[in-house]
């Protein structure tokens, strides 16, 4: 049988080239010189859609064929999943769904002197941190090497990509950047304890916070009939 790891591999690099080498780089600005900015963006989310399925496709081959365990943590840490999935879901949902400079088509919101609340008081990425802890967990708790090349891809995009975004909006408006850089940060928390924001329990209790709940919850109750692994202990299916 043909060892399905390489292509696993093959999609994962070239789902993290078209997003570090294409997307955050000073080559998205001259294709969208060519190609308009819709033009450019209807290109890019057709493309990694299309590279996400592949992934998705070659991870489940992978896993069914000759997939070497590489660690085991133990059923410990596998416990502990939901309480870290459930903070992954409340960083990812969200920074979804609020206002944020960072995201696809807002990049003009970094000149608003209220832009930095709620989540972004925290991290100006939080989607990107609920990721990275998304990524993190699953790539720790399986020890597998199909998971590490999956799930690894999915950290180093997330971990990356805070930076490579950062540029990215530092190139196109530098003096509203750092206006709004000056008063978030990266790595969550940082700007708090230095002193340069405050953080606001008020603020992060808001419908964002109880859609995330509910996402997270009808995720976690049918995770064994998405993804074939039930997240409660034991691998149980209480219902």
């Amino acid at each position: 049988d043909t060892n399905p790891m390489p292509e696993l591999a093959l999609a994962c690099a070239v789902f993290l080239a078209i997003h570090l080498l294409v997307s955050g780089t000073t080559m998205r600005d001259r294709l969208v010189a060519v190609m308009t900015e819709g033009g450019y963006m209807a290109a890019f989310s057709i493309a990694s859609v299309a590279v996400i399925v592949w992934m998705c496709l070659s991870f489940n081959a992978a896993l069914a064929g000759n997939n070497p365990q590489l660690w085991y943590l133990g059923e410990g840490v596998k416990h502990a999943g939901g309480i870290v999935m459930a903070l992954a879901f409340l960083m990812v949902v969200p920074g979804i769904l609020t206002p944020n400079p960072t995201s696809v088509g807002q990049a003009s919101l970094a000149g608003r002197e209220d832009v930095a609340r709620g989540m972004l008081r925290i991290t100006r990425h939080p989607f990107l941190w609920g990721v990275a802890i998304w990524a993190a967990f699953h790539l720790l708790a399986n020890g597998d090497e199909a998971s590490v090349i999956f799930f690894g891809s999915f950290l180093v995009l997330a971990l990356a990509g805070t930076s490579s975004i950062d540029a990215k909006r530092k190139r196109k408006a530098p003096d509203e950047w750092s206006r709004f850089a000056a008063v978030t940060s990266n790595v969550p928390f940082a700007a708090i304890f230095a002193g340069r924001n405050r953080l606001s329990i008020g603020e992060l209790l808001t419908w964002r916070q109880l859609v995330a709940i509910v996402v997270f919850a009808g995720i976690f109750l049918t995770h064994h009939l998405l993804f074939g692994v039930s997240p409660f202990p034991g691998g149980r299916v209480p219902f």
